[in-house]
């Protein structure tokens, strides 16, 4: 499955996520942290693969096609489990 979005959505996802999440995602599903960070935009292709995005210029950063979308779940649910836990009221 596929999915469009701008890369300051995708951005925005990434700088949402709590700390050491990367670390996290990589862990989750036998990833270098690099190449979850190229995911996200980074360009680091010596420790890190190419992860299947595809970017073409334009307004808000440009469009990004996520041909796996894996690794956006995962943000995306790591991004929930962290606003659930911030809404709990401390004890």
């Amino acid at each position: 499955m596929t999915k469009t979005i701008t890369f300051n959505e995708l951005r925005k996802l990434k700088d949402s996520l709590p700390d050491g999440s990367t670390h996290r995602i990589a862990d989750e599903l036998g990833l270098s942290v690099e190449t979850v960070r190229n995911y996200f935009g980074g360009q680091n292709f010596k420790d890190g693969k190419s992860c299947g995005i595809h970017m073409e210029p334009g307004p808000n950063g440009g469009l990004v096609v996520l041909d796996d979308i894996t690794i956006y779940e995962r943000a995306l649910d790591i991004l929930a489990e962290s606003q659930d836990t911030s809404e709990v009221p401390q004890a």
